[in-house]
């Protein structure tokens, strides 16, 4: 039988149905109209997400404990579908009275509620092309988001080997981007076992030898 939730045990998420998909999307769910969009990397992608941080921060304040830039598109030189993916750490992403109706009347709308995955919400930006994930502090999924995106943005091969998967991938039909998503899994964990293998590697190193 098919796994319909995410897995929390580990981060890592199963492919999601369409039941799941509509279940937890507020709104409508559209399939896609159009093919994948893959371009070159935008050296104007950053300032996109500067503005957008600007946005969040005027709309949220201090409520506001972390905004970073993610995805393909916050890695100089990688191709990407050209949205800007945004993470937003709250200090509790389940209380959405705690934020959501600031965000709304920024111009961010919710359209994302998965309970069951790290309480994660994903709010559509003013500008259409813009994606912003709410977690709370101390999740381990913006670790690890934050762990994929600099590894890329310091090793060629593995951004090179990314970036080629991608554009095959996207030439593919897909009912929905997630099933896009979906279908880079197994690379973005092989990239993040990388990275926190790492970090291990160098945190021992770094310690002191015991006596």
């Amino acid at each position: 039988m098919k796994k319909d939730t995410p897995d929390e045990s580990c981060g890592q998420r199963t492919p999601l149905s369409e039941d799941y998909l509509r279940a937890h999307t507020i709104g409508e769910l559209k399939p896609l109209s159009c093919p994948i969009r893959i371009v070159d990397y935008d050296p104007e992608w950053p300032h996109q997400f500067g503005c957008e941080e600007n946005r969040i921060r005027s709309a949220l304040g201090e409520r506001a404990w972390r905004i970073e830039h993610v995805g393909s598109t916050s890695v100089p030189g990688l191709p990407a579908k050209p949205v800007i993916d945004i993470v937003l750490v709250v200090a509790d992403s389940s209380k959405e009275a705690g934020y959501a109706a600031a965000l709304d009347k920024a111009g961010y709308r919710l359209r994302i509620r998965e309970a069951g995955w790290y309480e994660h919400r994903m709010f559509k930006g003013p500008e259409k092309d813009v994606n912003l994930h709410v977690f709370s502090t101390g999740c381990p999924e913006v670790d690890r988001m934050l762990a994929f995106r600099d590894w890329l943005r310091n090793n060629e091969s593995d951004r090179e080997h990314y970036a080629r998967l991608k554009r095959e991938l996207a030439q593919q039909e897909w009912k929905y981007t997630q099933n896009y998503a979906d279908a880079k899994t197994a690379i973005i964990e092989e990239i993040i076992s990388k990275a926190q293998r790492s970090y291990t590697q160098s945190v021992c190193a770094a310690r002191p030898p015991s006596t």
